[in-house]
Formats: structure tokens, C-alpha cells, sequence
């Protein structure tokens, strides 16, 4: 992590300073080295990965195909203190996984360049940060996570509202602790991201300065309007685009907007497009290519890159996803 000293006068503090650097070479240098070897990429790729069994195949975090950038374990739990989490293996469904396995294939991955992120939320997530004990709660508790697991950072996904207040003093309470190497992600609901007077959307600004990407979720969703005040279906390449340009136009860097998509057609209710769609889409964005009816009026060639619910459903279905995907989002300019 990174870590700043006070500069002391005169020939004995130059001393002192210089020597306290040398022995950061030795020590908390070796943690600002780690944490910049996985430094997220430029483009990026997120994959949730499951902690249960619901039909899609298995994996254990070794798994996980090696196009995925950031991997967000699904998902913390709550507990009986308001804004407090903890996460519980579920070794049971996974085959006898281990925690201690876990935790070292959480420490492989990051050897590979790759971050492990905790998930907070889910469509049966019932975390409430609304006051400031909550907050305090959150931040100390998801801290804890990443100390004893190894966890870079936290992804939002709560789908029962939040409090913009209180869920930006959290985080930036947890940035304070973690330092400089915090992966900190969002999957918003696309209602959530409507407006930049919206919960989530005010959270997203409010911690920008801390912010890695918002992977919208583009699916379960039903038609929304596009930047331009026009309607868009879900499913359509038009409405990946016209609505991440909601999000790149109020405020948001391009490098902080990823598009969230279903692996397969069963990972979701509805919203499902095929690879080439969010191939097309993320292309119309950076470069200007591969638009439907709507085309930005500018290109975002920084755009961050894509998220998949989930690693396993897409292993379900040979990888057909990441495999198309994830070069792709690596080849952006």
C-alpha cells in the first residue's frame, strides 16, 4: 500500500528520509509492488464468480477462464449488525472447495496479474449502510474481508437501494484503510443509472476519485431511455450504447464505464445478446464502428471494457463468452 511520510528538515532528516525509503524497498514497497503488478488493466474484463451451486457448472477460483480481469466472488453476507458482512465458503456445494484452497487460488490468480474482489448485494442481498454506524460497520467489516482472505477491493451489487450518503462515507472510510491498491466496482440495475440525481448514480459520483469501473447490469431490465430521450429494448446493441452514454456524458470517465451482460441465455431473465453484440457495442463506443440506430456523438476509446454474470455460466457454455469477449475488450484502442 501506498504510504506517505512527513518531510523533516535539514541534512539529518534528508538522512533519515533516505534511509527510511531504502527500507521501504525491504518492506511496504514490496506491497505497493504487488498491488501495481495487478493493477487493473487499461481494458478491462469482470466475471462474477459463484459461491453455490444453481445449475450453472461449477468452478473452483482456479477455474476461472484467464480472459477475466477482475474476479468478484459472489457474494458477501449479511449479518445480524446492520451495514456488517462476512463470507461463508460454501464448500459444501462447490465439491469440498477449502477455504485454504480458496485462499490460494485467490493468491495464484493475483500472480497472474489477475484482482479477487468481494461482492456485496445480489438479487437476495440484504445489506443496509443508512447511517453512519452502518458505514462505519461496512467499511470495517469488507476491511477485514481483505485482510483475511486477500481480497483487492469490494464490488457493489445492491439491488434494494442505497443510500448515497452514507454508502459514499463507507467507501471512502474503506479506501482510507486500503490504500492506493482498492479495486472498488459497481453493478447497478439499469434504473439505477438513469440519472445522475439517482442513488447509485450520485454514489458512483461521490466516489469517483476512488472509483474502478461501473459494470451496469443490462439485462432483467425492460426498455429504458437512451441519452438522447428515446426509448431502447433490451437485447439490442442500442441499447447498450445509448445507455452507457447516459453514464459517460454525466460525469463518469470512460474508463469507468463497462457494460454488464448474461453469459449465456440462461444466466438472466431477459437482456441477453450474443458476443458479437457486445463486441459491436463496445466498438460503436470507442471507435465509432458497429453502431445500430444510435451513434454518440463522440467516440470513448477509453472505455473500460465488459462484465458477465457469471464465470460458470459461461464455462456452461464452453467459455463462449470470455473467449469472444475477452480478446476483444483487450484489442480496444
Amino acid at each position: 500500500m501506498h504510504r506517505t511520510r512527513s518531510r523533516t528538515g535539514a541534512v539529518l532528516g534528508s538522512l533519515t528520509a533516505l534511509a527510511l525509503a531504502f527500507t521501504g524497498l525491504f518492506t511496504g514497497g514490496a506491497d505497493t509492488a504487488d498491488a501495481q503488478a495487478r493493477a487493473v488493466p487499461e481494458h478491462a474484463v469482470t466475471g462474477y464468480w459463484q459461491n453455490f451451486d444453481n445449475g450453472a457448472q461449477v468452478q473452483k477460483l482456479s477455474d476461472v477462464q484467464n480472459e477475466y480481469d477482475i474476479i468478484a466472488v459472489a457474494f458477501a453476507d449479511a449479518t445480524a449488525t446492520p451495514g456488517q458482512v462476512t463470507f461463508n465458503l460454501d464448500s459444501a456445494g462447490l465439491g469440498g472447495y477449502t477455504v485454504d484452497q480458496f485462499k490460494a487460488d485467490i493468491k495464484a490468480k493475483q500472480a497472474a496479474g489477475k484482482s479477487v474482489i468481494i461482492s456485496v448485494g445480489g438479487e437476495k442481498g440484504a445489506v443496509s449502510v443508512n447511517d453512519s454506524a452502518s458505514a462505519t460497520a461496512f467499511a470495517d467489516s469488507v476491511y477485514a474481508l481483505m485482510q483475511e482472505y486477500g481480497f483487492d477491493g469490494v464490488d457493489i451489487d445492491l439491488e434494494n437501494g442505497l443510500n448515497s450518503t452514507y454508502m459514499s462515507q463507507a467507501l471512502k472510510s474503506l479506501a482510507g484503510k486500503a490504500g492506493a491498491g482498492l479495486v472498488l466496482t459497481m453493478a447497478p440495475q439499469t434504473i439505477d443509472m438513469q440519472s445522475p440525481s439517482n442513488e447509485y448514480f450520485k454514489t458512483a459520483l461521490a466516489v469517483k476519485d476512488i472509483l474502478t469501473v461501473v459494470n451496469m447490469q443490462y439485462y432483467n431490465s425492460g426498455s429504458m431511455l437512451g441519452c438522447d430521450g428515446k426509448v431502447y429494448s433490451q437485447g439490442t446493441v442500442d441499447f447498450l450504447t445509448a445507455l452507457a452514454c447516459i453514464q459517460l456524458e454525466n460525469g463518469l470517465a470512460p474508463s469507468q464505464v463497462g457494460l454488464g451482460v448474461p453469459a449465456s441465455s440462461r444466466a438472466a431473465g431477459g437482456g441477453y445478446v450474443e458476443p458479437s453484440v457486445v463486441n459491436n457495442a463496445l466498438d460503436c463506443l470507442a471507435k465509432g464502428t458497429g453502431c445500430g440506430s444510435f451513434k454518440p456523438s463522440k467516440t470513448y476509446p477509453g472505455i473500460r471494457g465488459a462484465m458477465t454474470w457469471s464465470t460458470n455460466w459461461d464455462a456452461t457454455s464452453g467459455s463462449a463468452w470470455s473467449k469472444a469477449v475477452g480478446p476483444h475488450v483487450h484489442g480496444l484502442p
